[in-house]
């Protein structure tokens, strides 16, 4: 049983303030590149109603020398609160994209320094900011001198063990202008590996004025609760929970907002969501939709019996008729098998 303090409901009680921009829900969705398209955000807004969402991570550079807004940046005029995420590391060309960002329909504006990505930390974007932060702060000031919107800032706690800089580095994005920033537990060196450490996130909090959100090993309401406490920050934001289980963020809302935990969805509901996310991939983006969402079927398709044999099956779907129709087999599957159960137990229940 997850316990929620009264202290902590009554901090979380009232919205997040983004500068003049205010969410009504304390929890996130991060922006995960290859996942957090149109058809996923939907998703997660179906359980998540009032959290914000951000896109995936958009390249100032090509949106500079394209001059066109790539599907990854589009979004819904009905799927607010949104924010779009550009990575990159000159500050023209970020200005320049976060204006078309704007004008494309984003409340807030979030400059990604905290990727660890080789193919974008060699180019100046992501983490690598951490060891320029003069540019990093450069970058800020250009985008909130050309936007209206508020900007805020995505990173991590440092580029390696020796190089933890996030105190110094989080009070110069505030100064640039930034209207919160989001803090992942780890440094560029650890990539997703070890645990989060949530204690500089803590550290984080007790320097800044403005929003601290915790990232970073958030995969259940208990841990999103337990990283509230210990770090006296604003809010958390999901990522790798949401994974296959677009129902994380939605959860964890709903208990911070009324003390209770909402029913896990069974795996026939969490299939049943698959087929819907494959269905709308492939209506959104054709055959690239479809193997898109191998991985995000084998995702959904984990702790039930059989799972392990329907990741495989689902890992090499050509087409979206193929896909729905391993899915339909594996529900069938699963509902005959829990109405054998009851049966069992009643059995045993009258005997």
């Amino acid at each position: 049983m997850v316990y929620l303090s009264p202290s902590l409901q009554t901090r979380l009680a009232t919205p997040l303030k983004i500068g003049s921009f205010a969410v009504k829900s304390r929890v996130l969705q991060s922006p995960l590149s290859g996942v957090t398209d149109l058809v996923f955000r939907r998703l997660v807004r179906r359980y998540a109603p009032e959290s914000m969402m951000y896109t995936e991570m958009v390249n100032a550079t090509g949106l500079h020398y394209v001059k066109q807004l790539p599907k990854i940046m589009e979004v819904d005029p009905n799927e607010r609160p949104i924010s779009i995420q550009l990575f990159d590391c000159r500050p023209d060309f970020l200005a320049e994209a976060a204006v078309m960002a704007v004008e494309e329909g984003a409340d807030t504006v979030d400059i990604n320094m905290g990727c660890p990505v080789n193919k974008i930390t060699k180019n100046g974007g992501g983490s690598s900011l951490l060891r320029q932060p003069e540019v990093a702060e450069e970058i800020v000031r250009s985008v909130v001198k050309a936007v209206d919107v508020p900007v805020t800032v995505k990173t991590r706690i440092g580029w390696t063990d020796k190089e933890i800089t996030i105190l110094d580095f989080a009070k110069r994005m505030e100064d640039a202008g930034a209207q919160m920033i989001t803090v992942h537990g780890r440094t560029r060196a650890q990539g997703y590996n070890g645990s989060a450490r949530w204690e500089w996130i803590a550290r984080v909090k007790e320097v800044l004025s403005i929003p601290v959100i915790a990232n970073g090993d958030i995969f259940s309401v208990e841990a999103a609760v337990r990283c509230l406490e210990q770090t006296g920050a604003d809010g958390v934001m999901c990522s790798r929970g949401t994974l296959g289980y677009p129902f994380l963020v939605g959860e964890i809302d709903y208990f911070l907002k009324t003390g209770q935990e909402l029913p896990p969805p069974t795996p026939v509901e969490r299939l049943q969501c698959a087929r819907e996310h494959l269905q709308a991939l492939w209506e959104y983006k054709g055959d690239r939709g479809v193997r898109q969402a191998r991985k995000h079927m084998t995702w959904y398709a984990k702790g039930f019996a059989g799972a392990a044999e329907l990741r495989g099956l689902l890992s090499v779907i050509e087409t979206v008729d193929q896909g729905l129709e391993v899915i339909d087999r594996a529900i069938a599957q699963l509902v005959d098998e829990e109405v054998v159960s009851k049966l069992q137990v009643a059995s045993e229940v009258l005997s």
